[in-house]
């Protein structure tokens, strides 16, 4: 006998409230104060660490923010980005987008070495990276947030998932539109996230092409200041392949502020990704906002970075708390 029609909306309902159910009991695992029972000095150690580290270097605020985001945006936020490579794979941090510019590793390191002290096998790598960039944020001036916790730790890390997850600084607006939609970012916080992850220094290999070779030609990109582009060429010579020569990102790379949308609006975007948000008038439109309400923007991104953080976590008995966040239990 055939089902009512009742019936399979009866079925098709239940279904529908199972999957609402269901994740959001993945996502209400991530919740603040998660180790409050089980290792309470876990911000205050992760924290002391992160503040250390960036007395001695200004620049390891900006690493350890875009850490969090090249973690989370590959795989979901599960320190995959933390794993050595093997004799038989290539590890994400050994990947063309992440090895040589990615660095504060060890400020993962000695916060984790820490914790197996006072709290072990109780702390994944993961939180302590998503605790790490909050705390970063403050110190390079911006606002801090509650860090939602409880992600496990993931055991693959591969740098052929780099491609078609981490936006290239060759994307164009309609390029980056789409890839933060598949990640479940509206485009307004595409807007937003960028001008926190593209703080600190660049290699001179990633903008070359729009200095050297743009479209093809032998001329810069018309799109970029004179000044600027003169102050480039000057600092990352055509044809220079040393991997120890670098430029700041933005005219305040230490600093979490606006400077990266005055800079835009200036015409001082490094990356064609940079200059690409100027094409389209929504997010033209966002770039002189947030220039114009600095605050406001800070707001929007540590609320931003809150639910970036919260990308395909491994939760409850998923994944592993890793001993070593640099390999997988063994």
């Amino acid at each position: 006998m055939r089902p009512s029609k009742q019936s399979l909306v009866s079925v098709i309902l239940f279904v529908l409230l199972f999957v609402l159910l269901f994740s959001q009991c993945v996502l209400s695992q991530l919740r603040v104060g998660f180790y409050k029972d089980t290792c309470r000095v876990v911000e205050f150690i992760v924290k002391e660490e992160v503040v250390k580290a960036i007395i001695k270097d200004r620049g390891l605020a900006a690493a350890l923010m875009r850490m969090h985001f090249h973690d989370c945006f590959v795989r979901g936020c599960d320190a995959s980005i933390l794993l050595n490579s093997t004799p038989s794979s290539t590890a994400e941090k050994d990947s063309f987008a992440n090895n040589p510019s990615l660095r504060g590793y060890e400020v993962i390191d000695n916060a984790k070495a820490r914790l197996e002290v006072v709290c072990k096998g109780v702390v994944s790598c993961a939180d302590i990276i998503a605790f790490a960039a909050r705390d970063s944020i403050e110190m390079a001036g911006g606002l801090g947030y509650d860090v939602p916790a409880g992600r496990r730790d993931g055991k693959t890390s591969l740098a052929s998932e780099i491609i078609g997850n981490l936006p290239p600084p060759t994307f164009n607006v309609d390029q980056l539109t789409q890839m933060f939609a598949n990640k479940g970012f509206t485009q307004e916080e595409m807007v937003t996230l960028s001008g926190g992850h593209t703080l600190g220094r660049s290699h001179c290999s990633s903008f070359s092409d729009r200095l050297y070779n743009f479209s093809g030609t032998l001329k810069q990109d018309a799109s970029l200041d004179p000044t600027y582009a003169a102050k480039l060429k000057q600092q990352c010579p055509q044809g220079s392949t040393d991997p120890t020569v670098v430029v700041p990102m933005t005219s305040t790379p230490s600093i979490a502020d606006a400077g990266y949308y005055i800079d835009i609006l200036a015409n001082r975007g490094l990356f064609t990704s940079d200059h690409t948000l100027l094409t389209s008038a929504a997010t033209a439109n966002q770039v002189a906002e947030n220039a114009k309400n600095p605050i406001q923007w800070k707001v929007k991104f540590a609320t931003a970075m809150v639910k970036m953080g919260q990308l395909d976590v491994l939760t409850g008995s998923e994944g592993e708390i890793r001993a070593n966040c640099r390999v997988i239990n063994s």
